[in-house]
C-alpha cells in the first residue's frame, strides 16, 4: 500500500490539514468543531508547555503568564527566523518553534485518522518575498527544513491559488481568476475549465495580505494614541524631533510584537516619556509594553476591521485594555482609506496575472475569492472593477486551498 499523503495548508493566520478519501477531500479537525486551526502559539511560563490555536488565544485573553506568537509564516526567509532568543528559559529559534507547531499538527492528524504520515503536500505562496528572489528561495528552504524536522520524509509543494483552482473549478467550462488573500501574501491563478480538465494559465503573487491591512489600520488609527508622531524635546536646547517610528511599526506587526518585550525597549520608552510634549500618549505605550498587551491591541484592530467591513456607519477599535474608555474611531470610509493602497496593489497584481495568462480581462467569467481578507469590500471591489464579465464567488473562501491540496494528492 502506498504511504498516505497529508495535505497541509500552513497559513499565516490559520492552518488546516486534509486527506483524500474516496475521491473527496476530508478535512481533519485540529480542534473540536473547527475545520481550521489558528496559527497561534502560546508558551506557558507556568506549565512549560506549548499551546496551539484557540487554546493559545484563550491563554492570552485570560492573562496567563507566557509568550504569545502569531503570523510566524511571515518571517520565513528572514534572518529573524534563525536568530536564537530566550523562550521558556531556553535559547531557541523561531524555526524550532515552527517545527514544534508542525510536529503537533502531524501528530494530531495521525491520532485522528490512525494513519502514519511521512509524506506531505504543502501549500505555499507563489512568492513569499516577491521583491527578493534570494529571500524567497530561502523561505521555501526554511519551510521544507521545518517540515522534514517535523517528521515528514517526503515534502512537495503546490502553489496555494492553483490548489484553490482545483477545488473551485467545478464542471462548467470557463475561465476564472483565483484571488487568494492570506495573512501575509496575495496570490493569483488564472485557470481554464474545459472538457479536457483544468489548466492553469498563469500564477502570480505579492507579499501583501491581511496582516498588512491590520498594520495599516494600526498605524493610522491606534499608534497615534500611543505617541506615534508626538514630538520629543531635545535634552539640551530648544530643538524638537518626532518620536522614532520603529517601535510603533513593530507593535503594528504581528510577528514582531513579542520582541518588543525587553528591558531595553522599556528604558527607551521611559526616556521618551520624560522629554515628550504629549507624555500621556507615550505612557499608554509604556502600559502596552509593560503589561505585554501588544497582541491584545492587534486583535482589537482585527476585530474592528472585520466589524466595520462593508459598513458606512461609525465604528471603533476598542482599546479599553490600555485605558478605560479608550478607543480609536473607525467607520467604513476611514477603513477604506487605510486599505486603499493595499487594495490597489492587489488589483494591479490580479491584472498582471491575467496579462501573464495572455488573455483579455473580459475573458475572465469567474472571480473566485479565497482567504478571509479577500472578503474585505474595498479589496473585492477594486479587483472586480477590472473584470466586467466576471461573477464573484466566495463559497469556500476558508477551505478552498486545503480542499484543493487534498485533491492534488491523487497525483501522488
Amino acid at each position: 500500500m502506498t504511504d498516505p499523503i497529508l495535505a497541509l495548508d500552513f497559513g499565516t493566520s490559520n492552518s488546516a490539514v486534509a486527506i483524500l478519501e474516496d475521491g473527496t477531500a476530508r478535512i481533519i479537525p485540529m480542534e473540536t468543531g473547527a475545520q481550521t486551526l489558528p496559527s497561534a502559539i502560546f508558551l506557558d511560563y507556568d506549565s512549560r508547555e506549548m499551546l496551539l490555536g484557540e487554546a493559545a488565544i484563550a491563554a492570552l485573553v485570560e492573562g496567563q503568564e507566557g509568550r504569545f506568537m502569531r503570523a510566524l509564516k511571515s518571517v520565513l526567509g528572514t534572518p529573524l527566523f534563525h536568530e536564537k532568543r530566550q523562550f521558556l528559559n531556553q535559547r531557541r529559534t523561531l524555526a524550532e518553534i515552527v517545527t514544534d507547531f508542525l510536529t503537533r499538527i502531524r501528530q494530531r492528524a495521525e491520532d485522528a485518522t490512525g494513519l502514519r504520515f511521512r509524506r506531505v503536500l504543502a501549500g505555499r505562496p507563489v512568492r513569499f518575498h516577491h521583491r527578493d528572489a534570494a529571500r524567497d528561495a530561502q523561505a521555501v528552504a526554511d519551510l521544507e527544513a521545518c517540515l522534514r524536522a517535523a517528521g515528514f520524509d517526503a515534502v512537495t509543494f503546490m502553489f496555494e491559488p492553483e490548489a484553490a483552482a482545483l477545488a473551485a473549478a467545478g464542471d462548467a467550462p470557463g475561465t476564472g481568476l483565483i484571488v487568494d488573500i492570506g495573512g501575509g501574501t496575495s496570490d493569483f491563478s488564472v485557470f481554464h475549465r474545459s472538457d479536457d480538465g483544468i489548466g492553469i494559465l498563469a500564477s502570480h503573487g505579492i507579499r501583501l495580505g491581511g496582516t498588512d491591512f491590520d498594520r495599516s489600520l494600526s498605524l493610522d488609527h491606534v499608534m497615534p494614541l500611543l505617541g506615534m508622531g508626538t514630538e520629543l524635546r531635545a535634552e539640551m536646547g530648544p530643538d524638537r524631533h518626532v518620536a522614532p517610528r520603529a517601535i510603533f511599526h513593530d507593535l503594528s506587526t504581528w510577528a514582531r510584537i513579542p520582541f518588543l518585550y525587553s528591558p531595553q525597549t522599556l528604558r527607551e520608552v521611559a526616556r521618551m516619556i520624560k522629554v515628550a510634549v504629549e507624555p500621556e500618549k507615550l505612557r499608554r505605550l509604556g502600559v502596552v509594553l509593560e503589561d505585554e498587551l501588544g497582541h491584545d491591541v492587534a486583535f482589537a484592530v482585527e476585530r474592528g476591521k472585520i466589524a466595520t467591513n462593508g459598513r458606512q456607519a461609525d465604528g471603533a477599535i476598542e482599546l479599553g485594555m490600555i485605558e478605560p474608555g479608550l478607543s480609536a474611531p473607525l467607520g467604513g470610509p476611514a477603513l477604506a482609506l487605510s486599505l486603499e493602497q493595499g487594495a490597489s496593489d492587489i488589483a494591479a497584481a490580479a491584472i498582471t496575472c491575467i496579462e501573464l495568462a495572455g488573455i483579455p480581462p473580459e475573458q475572465v467569467d469567474r472571480l473566485v475569492l479565497v482567504g478571509g481578507s479577500s472578503l474585505m469590500t474595498g479589496v473585492s471591489d477594486a479587483v472586480s472593477r477590472s473584470l466586467p464579465a466576471a461573477r464573484i464567488e466566495t463559497g469556500n473562501a476558508f477551505t478552498a486551498i486545503i480542499d484543493g491540496l487534498a485533491l492534488a494528492t491523487a497525483r501522488g
